[in-house]
């Protein structure tokens, strides 16, 4: 099962408010942790919203709109992500509470989402297939 530990935005991360050694040092305990145990597959901080592009659809159908940052709600900001796979939800759940405050001044909150599996999303098997071979091509790539 894999899981995405969504790191929310602060009013300091959106900022662009630098972390401090202490809480680098422990970000990157952490994540030395993870690796150990054998479950990290991605970890990463994101630009400030105000470097960012939000595409919507505002009517089906019709034409994507272009926004460029900053956007103004911080909470619904994601500011990185720690990608990993874990047997169970319990086990996701102590790998999240075991993340240092994300942010380092007691603003820090972390969303947990379980990834969808293919056959969560879908269950043609032409869709099935291609999406098969899709993914057999990335490995191949990532392997070359």
């Amino acid at each position: 099962m894999r899981f995405m530990m969504i790191v929310k935005a602060t009013t300091d991360s959106e900022a662009g408010v630098m972390p401090s050694q202490e809480l680098i040092d422990a970000i990157q305990k952490y994540n030395e942790e993870l690796v150990k145990a054998g479950v990290l597959l991605a970890a990463d901080g994101l630009q400030p919203s105000s470097s960012g592009i939000r595409i919507s659809y505002p009517e089906p159908g019709g034409k994507p709109k272009v926004v460029d940052g900053p956007f103004t709600e911080a909470k619904e900001i994601i500011a990185g992500y720690t990608l990993i796979e874990v047997k169970s939800k319990e086990e996701a759940i102590e790998w999240a509470l075991r993340m240092p405050d994300p942010h380092g001044f007691g603003q820090g909150e972390i969303e947990l989402r379980q990834v969808s599996e293919i056959g969560d999303i879908m269950d043609n098997p032409d869709s099935l297939a291609k999406e098969a071979a899709l993914r057999n091509q990335l490995e191949e790539q990532k392997r070359a």
